[in-house]
C-alpha cells in the first residue's frame, strides 16, 4: 500500500492544477484518472478539441467571405472533414502529453484507473488501495439530458459526439441556446450545415447580459442560424438516418415538430460522482447531486476537499483551476482563496463574447446605482481593417465611486480583452484608472479604453 500527503481523483483542469501545484508546495501527490489520457472533459472531449474545430471553420469563413477584399484570389479551399479531425486530434494528443510532461517534472504519480473512496484517508484505484491524508474529489461533470430525449451519439449527440460525428450533416438541430450550443452550432453553420436552435426560454445565453444576448443573437442569426425561442422539446425519435424532434411552443401551447440528420442535445451538465462511493462515506450531496462543501472547499468529512463541476458554481474550466489551486495551498497551511466575484467567462464562437462580474440585469435588481460606458468596434481602426468591427465594449462602474463593477464585450478576441478588466477589478480600479492607462495604437484593446471614457466625459471616437 503506497501513502501519499494528497491523492486528486479526476485529471481535468481543476485536478492536474491541483496536483501540480500540490507537488509545487512539497507534498507528496498522486493523481487517479481512468481515461487513456490525462486532462479530463475539457482537453479530451470539451473545450480544446471544440477551439480546434471553431479555429478551423473560422478559417473557412474568413476564405469564403474576406480574402477576396484583401486581394487575396483564387480557389475557396473545400472542405476535407477527415483532416479536419486529424487536426483536431493532434491537437487533443498535443495538450494531454503536456499534462503527462508536468506530472513527471514535478513528480506527481498517476494511478491509472477509476478511483473510489471506501473509507475516509484511503482511495481505491482497481484492485490497489492508497492512503492519503488528504484526498481532492475533482471528477468532474457528464452532459445532462431531458426526458424523453435519448443520447446514442449517432443522431442523436452530447457535445462529445458532435465534435466526431463521421460526416458534416445537411441538417442540425441543436437543443439549447447556451454556450455549448452556440459553439458547435457555429461551427457546423460555417460548414454548410443548416442549424436550428431550440430554446426553452426567451432569450439565448440566460446568464449573459440582456443587451450583449440580443445582439449576439442577431450576429449568429446574420451568420445563418435560425433559433426557436420559447420552445419545450417533448421528445426525440429516431429512424436509421433521420431524426425528428417535437416540441411546444410555451406562448400558445402549439405542437410543432423538426426534422434533422443530427441533433445535438446542450442543455447543461450535471456533476459526475457515481462510482466514488461519496454517499456511502457519508459526504453530503446536493438536490442538484454537488458535492457539498464549506468555504474553504472542505466536504463534510474531514480531510476531503471537492473542486470544479463536482461542486457549486459555474462549470468552467478556470474555475476550477483556481479552486484547485487553493486547495492545494490549503492543504500546504497557507490562504488558498478564489475571489468568485472575478471570474470571467467566455463563448469562442465569431465574435466572441465575454463577461466578468455583474449584469445590468444584477444590478437592477440589488439597486445599486451605476453608470453604463459603452464603445463600438465600429469605431476601432483595427477592428475595421480586420472585418471585425461588430459588436461593442460595455463597463459598468459604481455610480458613485466609479469602481467597476463588471464589463461585456461582444466582438474581436473578446476572450482576451475581458482579463485586463480582470485585474483592474481585482485591484479594486476605477473606470478612469483604465481611461487614463495608455493603451498601444491600433490594437483591439483601444475599445476598452474607449469604453473607460465612456464611463467619465465620453470616448473619443464615438
Amino acid at each position: 500500500m503506497s501513502s501519499y500527503d494528497v491523492i486528486v481523483i479526476g485529471s481535468g483542469p481543476g485536478g492536474y492544477v491541483c496536483a501540480i501545484r500540490c507537488a509545487q508546495l512539497g507534498l507528496k501527490t498522486a493523481c487517479v484518472e481512468g481515461r487513456e489520457t490525462l486532462g479530463g472533459t475539457c482537453l479530451n472531449v470539451g473545450c480544446i478539441p471544440s477551439k480546434a474545430l471553431l479555429h478551423a471553420t473560422h478559417q473557412l469563413h474568413e476564405a469564403e467571405e474576406n480574402f477576396a477584399k484583401m486581394g487575396l484570389k483564387g480557389k475557396t479551399p473545400s472542405v476535407d472533414w477527415e483532416q479536419m479531425q486529424s487536426y483536431k486530434e493532434d491537437t487533443i494528443g498535443q495538450n494531454t502529453k503536456g499534462i503527462e510532461f508536468l506530472f513527471k517534472k514535478n513528480k506527481v504519480d498517476w494511478l491509472k484507473g477509476w478511483g473510489s473512496i471506501p473509507e475516509k484517508g484511503k482511495v481505491k484505484v482497481g484492485d490497489e488501495v492508497h492512503e492519503a491524508k488528504n484526498i481532492v474529489i475533482a471528477t468532474g461533470s457528464e452532459p445532462a439530458s431531458l426526458p424523453g430525449v435519448e443520447i446514442d451519439e449517432k443522431l442523436v449527440v452530447s457535445s462529445t459526439g458532435a465534435l466526431s460525428l463521421p460526416k458534416v450533416p445537411k441538417k442540425m438541430i441543436v437543443i439549447g441556446a447556451g454556450v455549448i450550443g452556440l459553439e458547435m452550432g457555429s461551427v457546423y453553420n460555417r460548414l454548410g450545415t443548416e442549424v436550428t436552435v431550440l430554446e426553452y426560454l426567451d432569450g439565448i445565453t440566460p446568464t449573459m447580459d440582456g443587451e450583449v444576448s440580443k445582439n449576439f443573437q442577431k450576429l449568429l442569426k446574420k451568420q445563418g442560424m435560425d433559433f426557436v425561442l420559447g420552445a419545450a422539446v417533448q421528445g426525440v425519435e429516431t429512424t436509421k438516418t433521420k431524426a425528428k424532434v417535437s416540441y411546444k411552443m410555451k406562448k400558445d401551447d402549439s405542437e410543432h415538430t423538426l426534422d434533422a440528420d443530427v441533433v445535438l442535445v446542450s442543455t447543461g451538465r450535471k456533476p459526475f460522482t457515481d462510482g466514488l462511493g461519496a454517499t456511502d462515506l457519508g459526504i453530503e450531496i446536493t438536490d442538484k447531486g454537488q458535492v457539498k462543501t464549506d468555504a474553504h472547499r472542505k466536504t463534510t468529512i474531514d480531510g476531503i476537499w471537492a473542486i470544479g463541476d463536482a461542486i457549486e458554481g459555474p462549470m468552467l474550466a478556470h474555475k476550477a483551476e483556481d479552486e484547485g489551486m487553493a486547495v492545494a495551498e490549503s492543504i500546504a497551511g497557507q490562504a488558498g482563496h478564489v475571489n468568485y466575484g472575478v471570474i470571467p467567462s467566455v463563448i469562442y464562437t465569431h465574435p466572441e463574447v465575454a463577461a466578468v462580474g455583474e449584469t445590468e440585469e444584477s444590478l437592477k435588481s440589488s439597486g445599486r446605482a451605476y453608470k453604463v460606458g459603452k464603445f463600438a468596434f465600429m469605431g476601432n481602426g483595427r477592428a475595421k481593417a480586420n472585418f471585425a468591427a461588430d459588436g461593442f465594449v460595455k463597463i459598468l462602474a459604481d455610480k458613485e465611486t466609479d469602481r467597476i463593477l463588471g464589463a461585456h464585450i461582444i466582438g474581436p478576441m473578446a476572450g482576451d480583452l475581458i482579463h485586463e478588466i480582470c485585474v483592474a477589478m481585482e485591484f479594486g480600479a476605477a473606470a478612469e484608472d483604465l481611461a487614463r492607462t495608455c493603451h498601444a495604437h491600433p490594437t483591439y484593446s483601444e475599445a476598452v479604453r474607449e469604453a473607460a471614457l465612456a464611463c467619465g466625459d465620453g470616448p473619443i471616437h464615438s
